[in-house]
């Protein structure tokens, strides 16, 4: 037991690390949040349009729209422009971008919990064979998310995520590697 929780914390650590890293100090994530000079007038305007915080998919059907005329919108959308927004209301404080940053430490180190949790049901596992489960875990990961939904809406970052994937699923790896199989050899 003592194992798998530190090797939970400190995986969960180097997840939450790259994290970080790769939505702050080096913005890998820049092309899916792009600035526009205009995002004051834009802003503004779905302030006046949206009345509260929603995800919002254009163009749509309208709630009750028969099936014939889904077909007849659907092609007139075709080549046409199309956008998905999500708002709110008020940006949230500081304060609440600490809280969701603890959280995701939390919820990294539950992930590699579970990860190690399954990790250690393989008798006398070897450092290749962990490695490999902690990197195949990551890119069950990247398809199932990100991948799954840029086949649907085209994400611009999608190889930032699978940077991601390899860097911080393989230190984690490379740390589980090495913790899970000491004392087993």
């Amino acid at each position: 037991m003592k194992k798998m929780i530190i090797g939970a914390l400190v995986g969960g650590i180097i997840l939450f690390a790259w994290q970080f890293l790769t939505w702050g100090a080096l913005n890998l994530h820049e092309a899916q949040q792009k600035y526009t000079p205009k995002q004051d007038s834009i802003l503004s305007y779905l302030n006046s349009q949206f009345s509260e915080d929603g995800a919002y998919m254009m163009p749509t059907f309208a709630p009750g729209t028969s099936r014939d005329e889904m077909e007849k919108q659907m092609k007139a959308m075709e080549g046409k422009p199309w956008a998905q927004v999500v708002y709110h209301k008020s940006m949230p404080g500081m304060n609440k971008m600490f809280m969701n940053m603890g959280r995701s430490l939390l919820v990294n180190i539950f992930i590699i919990w579970l990860l190690c949790w399954l990790l250690v049901k393989i008798p006398t596992p070897s450092f290749g064979t962990v490695f490999i489960g902690t990197l195949g875990t990551g890119l069950i990961v990247f398809l199932h998310a990100p991948y799954t939904m840029h086949i649907w809406y085209g994400s611009f970052d999608l190889m930032a995520h699978f940077v991601d994937v390899l860097v911080s699923w393989g230190v984690t790896g490379l740390w589980l590697g090495w913790w899970l199989q000491r004392g087993n050899s």
